[in-house]
C-alpha cells in the first residue's frame, strides 16, 4: 500500500470518528412485528397457491371424466385389423 494518504480513507476515518446515530428504543419490537407480518403473508400466499393447485387438479380430473367417451371401443373386425379392407377380399 502506498504511504500517501487516500482521500477515501480520510473520509471513512472522519465518519468513524463522529458520534454514531442513536438507535431507536423500539427498533427490536418493530423488527419482530415486521418479521411476523412477512411470515404471515408468506404463509397465506403459500396456502392460497396450494388451494389453487388443488382446485386446478380437481377441475382437470372433472374435465377428463366429462370428456371421456361413453361408448365402448369398437370391436376388432374379423380380418384382425383396425382399418377397413380397401381391395378385393
Amino acid at each position: 500500500m502506498s504511504p500517501l494518504r487516500n482521500r477515501r480513507d480520510d473520509e471513512v476515518r472522519r465518519l468513524l470518528d463522529t458520534p454514531h446515530p442513536a438507535v431507536p428504543v423500539d427498533l427490536a419490537t418493530r423488527a419482530v412485528l415486521r418479521g411476523r407480518r412477512i411470515v404471515r403473508r408468506r404463509r397465506i400466499e403459500h396456502t392460497v397457491l396450494w388451494v389453487l393447485l388443488a382446485a386446478a387438479a380437481v377441475a382437470g380430473i372433472v374435465l377428463a371424466v366429462l370428456a371421456w367417451p361413453d361408448h365402448p371401443a369398437p370391436d376388432v373386425p374379423a380380418t384382425g385389423t383396425w382399418w377397413p379392407q380397401t381391395g378385393p377380399n
